[in-house]
């Protein structure tokens, strides 16, 4: 009984809170020094190296989206990525030998020009952002991007060939943790 009025306690107390954090005006504004960015750039334009550009940004996304996971604030996303920058270009340069390309790829982060884009509703304005460059080769080809953090692009899956959403619940997390 005392575990369940603790529960509802907690519950209500985080409802009150968010009504608080909403009703004083807040502010969640978020500005190019809210994110980071994805850059990867293909060798050339030919239809090889943009497909394989799509194969190493496969590979990339599914390395990372499990360590970004945890990332609760853009310091913490750019800190696992440079983290990780050596075992990135070893995955993406892993992809092109893969596939019979013998050009190389390099991971680096630094800020760079992005124009606007929308992602899911989500406007970004054109402007200086930092970034993960993947670089493929000579880089002078199309590119894709996106957004690391917050993660516009990166969805937590299981990689079991199902493709299936796993949903996690910050409120549950802090419940069980409370009673552990």
């Amino acid at each position: 009984m005392a575990k369940q009025i603790g529960i509802i306690f907690l519950v209500l107390l985080l409802i009150i809170v968010g009504i608080v954090g909403v009703s004083v005006g807040k502010s969640t504004e978020l500005t190019p020094d809210s994110f980071l960015r994805i850059h990867i750039r293909a060798n050339s334009n030919s239809d090889d190296d943009q497909s394989v550009k799509y194969l190493v940004k496969d590979a990339i996304t599914s390395y990372l989206t499990p360590i970004l996971a945890d990332a609760t604030d853009k310091q913490s996303a750019i800190l696992c990525v440079s983290e990780n920058l050596d075992e990135l270009s070893k995955i993406a340069s892993t992809v092109l030998e893969n596939n019979g390309y013998t050009y190389g790829a390099k991971a680096v982060l630094r800020s760079e020009y992005f124009p606007t884009r929308s992602y899911d509703g989500v406007v970004l304005e054109s402007g200086e952002y930092d970034s993960l460059i993947v670089e493929l080769g000579s880089a002078e080809g199309n590119n894709w991007w996106c957004v690391v953090y917050p993660p516009l692009c990166f969805v937590n899956t299981v990689d079991d060939g199902s493709q299936n959403v796993v949903y996690r619940s910050k409120l549950v997390e802090i419940i069980n943790s409370f009673f552990n």
